[in-house]
């Protein structure tokens, strides 16, 4: 399974989303820290839950990250985090 499932699944599981995109975007890191051949290193989520209402967006990307642990603590090099709740609008 790549690193790329393995992010979604686990999302999928804690947070039940209404919407999620994990977009591996290693490929733009080439040559930068943390950057490894195959890639799997840089990734981008987008993610809707009903779990994130009443949260601040730190609380979030903790939330977030303590799902991710392993992969952070592991092939993950990189982590650009936007969750929202469900009716927030892209700034919200």
């Amino acid at each position: 399974m790549s690193t790329r499932d393995t992010i979604i699944n686990k999302l999928h599981e804690a947070f039940l989303p209404e919407s999620l995109d994990v977009t591996d975007e290693s490929h733009l890191h080439e040559g930068h820290a943390g950057h490894r051949p195959g890639g799997e290193t840089h990734f981008r989520v987008y993610i809707v839950s009903p779990a994130f209402e009443g949260k601040s967006r730190i609380e979030r990307h903790r939330m977030v990250n303590a799902t991710l642990g392993a992969e952070l603590q592991g092939s993950v090099h990189a982590l650009a985090i936007r969750a929202q709740a469900p009716g927030e609008t892209a700034g919200g």
